[in-house]
């Protein structure tokens, strides 16, 4: 059990002394049969924000999740968004299969049920599924696993929960560890790949560590280290749709959005020319659909910066880049059907922007529409799309 944080531990054990019954209500454990069948078939768009206002218009000091539908060129709020939360959210992701929304605070992991409208509501009766320390959440392709980025600063580590499909309950299914030396541990964000054979993560000025994932048991297993100095930090990853390259966002002295090739098992390889500029405090970063662009979000000057991706994983700008966003963008992703690319402001105007791809220059960004989703700024933290 070395290496797994207290929480989890304590599940674990409750979990082997009174069964997950127990814990979430429902009686045993039913293990996904992969493909699962679809839930809400809608195209949504949910964004936690630490601050706001409900849908009755009344101050949350504890934090909300605003969903709105994605329409053609607009925003349209679901019903009974905002959602208070009670808690301050950190980290969200949405199931493969669209049913649950699952939001991290810290200390757990919530669970919310996606209705046909868009709507949440709270599947597991308002209480944790989990218990983790958690900065940031990924599925699986497989939509098996719910992977998490674990807050402790002792050393990187990932851990796995085992979704059920029926229910939106979690399993512990086990954790991946790697060791950092000479660097102060801060955890950003992590990703699986599109084949679902590794994890990477973002760990700050500790640098990034890539995880092997087995996606029949659900082990991690930490393979490498990519250490950083003191004077960056590397905040966001993203992967290309082949699993073949990974792209960080880094900030601070020489920052810019680094470009590795992805080798056998997982070992990253930096290219020549990375990283590439976007202004030296790129936070977050996000791919289309098509894999052909990337974006990444500098906080410092409230702009995207966007790039084609050539051969190699070589970036170069896109015209009219960088774009205006919001202040401190801290998410970004692309709706399910690959047309807007969304971004998160923490500091608002906007709270949240959505944009559009251009029709004549290709992968340019234009601006679409844009929406608070609560008392502007909201402290938007996170995005998470439906798929």
């Amino acid at each position: 059990m070395t290496g797994r944080p207290l929480g989890v531990r304590w599940l674990a054990g409750v979990m082997a002394a009174v069964g997950l019954a127990t814990l979430t209500g429902c009686s045993g454990f039913f293990v996904p049969v992969v493909p699962v069948p679809p839930g809400s078939t809608g195209n949504f768009v949910y964004v936690a924000n630490t601050t706001g206002t409900t849908a009755s218009g009344t101050n949350s000091a504890t934090g909300t999740v605003s969903g709105f539908a994605v329409g053609t060129g607009t925003l349209k709020a679901v019903p009974g968004s905002p959602l208070t939360l009670g808690y301050t959210p950190v980290a969200m992701a949405v199931t493969r299969d669209n049913k649950f929304l699952y939001v991290a605070t810290v200390g757990n992991i919530n669970v919310y049920t996606i209705n046909a409208d868009g709507s949440l509501t709270g599947a597991s009766g308002g209480t944790g599924v989990a218990i983790a320390n958690v900065v940031s959440l990924d599925v699986s392709p497989d939509g098996q696993w719910l992977i998490a980025l674990d807050g402790t600063t002792l050393q990187a580590q990932v851990d796995v929960f085992q979704i059920n499909t029926s229910t939106g309950a979690l399993g512990v299914a086990s954790n991946g560890t790697f060791p950092i030396r000479n660097a102060v541990i801060v955890p950003k964000m992590l990703k699986i790949s599109p084949n679902g054979a590794y994890i990477f993560a973002a760990f700050g000025s500790g640098g990034d560590v890539v995880f092997t994932f087995d996606t029949s048991t659900g082990v991690a297993i930490g393979v490498q280290g990519l250490a950083v100095s003191n004077t960056t930090s590397d905040n966001g990853v993203a992967v290309d749709n082949a699993s073949a390259n990974l792209f960080v966002a880094r900030s601070g002295t020489g920052g810019g959005v680094r470009a590795f090739t992805i080798g056998a098992g997982g070992t990253l390889n930096e290219i020549a020319a990375s990283p590439f500029d976007s202004g030296g405090q790129a936070y977050t970063v996000a791919l289309d659909n098509s894999g052909k662009y990337a974006y990444a979000a500098n906080r410092t000057n409230g702009t995207i910066y966007g790039y084609s991706i050539g051969a190699g994983a070589v970036l170069t700008a896109l015209g009219g880049s960088p774009y205006t966003s919001g202040k401190l963008v801290s998410s970004l992703g692309l709706d399910s059907m690959g047309k807007y690319l969304m971004a998160a402001a923490f500091g608002g105007s906007p709270d949240l922007s959505m944009y559009s791809f251009d029709t004549t220059t290709p992968g340019k960004l234009v601006p679409a529409t844009s929406t608070a989703t609560g008392t502007n700024p909201a402290g938007a933290i996170a995005v998470a799309l439906t798929h």
